[in-house]
C-alpha cells in the first residue's frame, strides 16, 4: 500500500519506561476502510501502541499522521477530533452509572436551548446501538451491576456512538459468548463496508483470519512483520509472534483415579434465582471443567464456592471440613484460591505494586510483630514473577502498568504464592497471548501433576476440551450433564449448553 493513501501513518515510533523499550521504531500504514490485525506476546508493544494512539501517553519519538496531518501525541482531545475512537479490553464503561448516561456522558443531548437533558433521544439511540449489538441490557441499573459481558458490550457501544475515522478495538470478544462474539465481527465488518478503518488487536487467531485484510506482529517492542492475511498461515504468524513453534494443546491422562481423596466436594448448593441444586466433587489432581454459555450461572457458582456470594441452600467442604457460606477469608483459610473473570476489578489493585498485589494473600505469613519481613516478601515476589515469567521492568512499578496477560498471571502468583489446595480459575487465560496461553496451560498441568483440585470455568471450549479430565456442562443455574474429558466435543458440549429445543436439533443433526 502506498503510504500516501493511508488513513494512519505511524513513523518511527518509540517509547521506553525505566530504560526498557515498551515500543522502538514501528512503522505502519492503516488503510481506510481496512480491517488491521495487530498480534504478538503480552509485552510486545501493543498496549503502548493503543495508549499513543489514543492520545493517553507521549511518545518519545517518532509521529503519527491522519490523513496528512501530525497527531499531537499524549493528548485524547486531539486524538477524538481527529476520529479515533477506543474499545478497551478491560470495559472502559462508568460503572456508577447506567448504560445511557455512559453513552452521553460529557456530550449529553439537550433540548429548549440546553436548558434540559433530553432523555428520550439518548435513550432511544441507546437501544438502537445495543439492538444493533445483539444485546439487550437493563438501562435502568449501573453498569458496574451488569455482567462482564454485557458491561463490555455497553463500552463497544459507547466507542461506536461517536463519529470514528478509526476505531480501536482490543481484545474485543474475550468476554463474549460465541453467539456475541459472531455478532460482533459481523458488525466490524460492517463498519469496514461504511468506510471505517479498525485496528483489530487479538490474540484469537481464528477471529484475525476470519475478518482482517492484514496483519502486523510486534515481538519485545519491536514490528517483526505485516503480511496480507491471505499471505500467512496460523503457523508462521505463531512463529512470528513468540519467536518459536508452540506446540498444538495435546490432551493428557488424568493425573486422578476414582481413589484418589476428594478435596472439594459441593452438595446441593442453591442461590435463589441464580442457580439451584449444584453437586459435584474435585479429586486431588484432577481438572474439572465448568461450561456453558455465557450467563449459565458459572461464574456465580465459583463465587458462592469461594464465599464472594452468599447461597441460601446447601454446602461446601474442603477435604471433609464444610466452610461457613459466604466467608472468603474461611475458603482461604480452608485452601482454595480463586482467580476472578474480572481481574482489573476483583483480582488487582491497579495503583499498587507488582510486588505488592503479589504479596498480598500471604501478608499474615510474611508478617511478625505487625511488621513485613521484606526480605521474605523480596523473595517471594522475585519467585513468583521467574515462575510464571511476569515480565514488569521491576516489581515496584503499578500493576497498572503491565499488559493486559501480564496481569492475569500476576492474580495467577498472588494465588499460587499461597501453595493452595483448590484453585478456581474462572477465565484464566482470557486476554493471554498464545505463548503465555502454553505456559499457563503446561502449569494448570503440572500443579495437578502434584495434587492440586482445580475447577476451571472457561468460554474456550478448545481450552476445556484440552485440560479438563471431567467437564460439568450448566444450563440456566443447572449442571445438565457431565462429560468425559477424553470423549468429549465441542459438539456434544453445546446439544446440552443450548436450550432445549436448540440442543435437541444439534443432536438430531448428529443422528
Amino acid at each position: 500500500m502506498n503510504a500516501a493513501q493511508g488513513l494512519i501513518q505511524i513513523r518511527g515510533l518509540s517509547k521506553s519506561y525505566d530504560g526498557v523499550h515498551a515500543l522502538s521504531d514501528v512503522n505502519l500504514d492503516l488503510a481506510p476502510a481496512e480491517i488491521h490485525a495487530v498480534c504478538g506476546e503480552n509485552g510486545a508493544g501493543k498496549s503502548t501502541l493503543i495508549k499513543m494512539l489514543s492520545g493517553i501517553i507521549h511518545s518519545d519519538a517518532g509521529q503519527i499522521s491522519v490523513n496528512g496531518t501530525q497527531l499531537i501525541t499524549g493528548s485524547v482531545q486531539a486524538s477524538e477530533a481527529a476520529g479515533i475512537a477506543v474499545m478497551h479490553q478491560e470495559s472502559a464503561a462508568f460503572p456508577d452509572l447506567n448504560a445511557v448516561e455512559n453513552l452521553f456522558v460529557g456530550r449529553e443531548i439537550t433540548r429548549c436551548r440546553g436548558m434540559f437533558l433530553n432523555h428520550a433521544a439518548m435513550k432511544s439511540q441507546t437501544q438502537g446501538l445495543l439492538q444493533k449489538l445483539g444485546v439487550s441490557v437493563d438501562m435502568g441499573i449501573p453498569v458496574g451491576e451488569l455482567p462482564l459481558a454485557q458491561r463490555q458490550m455497553v463500552a463497544l457501544a459507547r466507542a461506536l456512538s461517536r463519529d470514528c475515522r478509526l476505531l480501536i478495538m482490543d481484545e474485543p470478544t474475550a468476554s463474549l459468548s460465541n453467539r456475541e462474539t459472531q455478532t460482533l465481527l459481523r458488525i466490524v465488518q460492517q463498519l469496514r463496508a461504511s468506510g471505517v478503518t479498525v485496528l483489530y488487536v487479538s490474540h484469537r487467531l481464528d477471529e484475525v483470519f476470519q475478518i482482517a485484510d492484514r496483519v502486523t506482529v510486534l515481538r519485545d517492542g519491536r514490528q517483526v512483520s505485516t503480511h496480507r492475511i491471505a499471505d500467512i498461515d496460523r503457523h508462521q504468524l505463531i512463529r512470528d509472534m513468540v519467536g518459536r513453534s508452540v506446540e498444538e494443546q495435546q490432551r493428557l491422562r488424568a493425573n486422578t483415579t476414582d481413589n484418589s481423596a476428594v478435596i472439594l466436594e459441593v452438595k446441593q448448593l442453591t442461590r435463589r434465582g441464580v442457580f439451584s441444586n449444584v453437586s459435584f466433587q474435585v479429586r486431588a489432581g484432577e481438572i474439572l471443567g465448568l461450561t456453558g454459555l455465557v450467563g449459565a450461572g458459572r461464574s456465580e457458582i465459583a463465587r458462592a464456592i469461594f464465599g464472594v456470594d452468599e447461597f441460601d441452600e446447601g454446602e461446601v467442604r474442603v477435604a471433609g471440613r464444610q466452610l461457613k457460606g459466604g466467608s472468603v477469608q474461611d475458603a482461604m483459610a480452608s485452601g482454595i484460591g480463586m482467580v476472578p473473570e474480572d481481574r482489573q476489578h476483583e483480582g488487582l489493585i491497579l495503583p499498587m505494586s507488582v510486588g505488592e498485589n503479589v504479596s498480598l494473600a500471604m501478608l499474615r505469613s510474611l508478617t511478625r510483630w505487625g511488621l513485613i519481613r521484606r526480605r521474605a516478601e523480596r523473595e517471594l515476589v522475585e519467585t513468583q514473577m521467574s515462575d510464571l515469567s511476569i515480565k514488569a521492568a521491576s516489581p515496584r512499578i503499578a500493576a497498572a502498568t503491565l499488559s493486559g496477560g501480564n496481569q492475569q498471571k500476576l492474580v495467577l502468583g498472588k494465588w499460587l504464592a499461597r501453595k493452595p489446595r483448590v484453585l478456581i480459575l474462572d477465565e484464566p487465560t482470557r486476554g493471554v497471548d498464545v505463548g503465555a496461553k502454553s505456559q499457563v496451560h503446561e502449569l494448570i498441568r503440572s500443579l495437578a501433576a502434584k495434587g492440586l483440585a482445580t475447577l476451571i470455568i472457561s468460554s474456550d471450549l478448545p481450552e476445556l476440551l484440552s485440560l479438563c479430565d471431567r467437564l460439568l456442562v450448566v444450563r440456566s443455574g443447572r449442571i445438565v450433564g457431565e462429560l468425559q474429558g477424553v470423549t468429549a466435543t465441542q459438539e456434544a458440549v453445546l446439544s446440552l449448553a443450548l436450550p432445549d429445543a436448540v440442543g435437541s436439533q444439534l443432536q438430531e443433526a448428529r443422528r
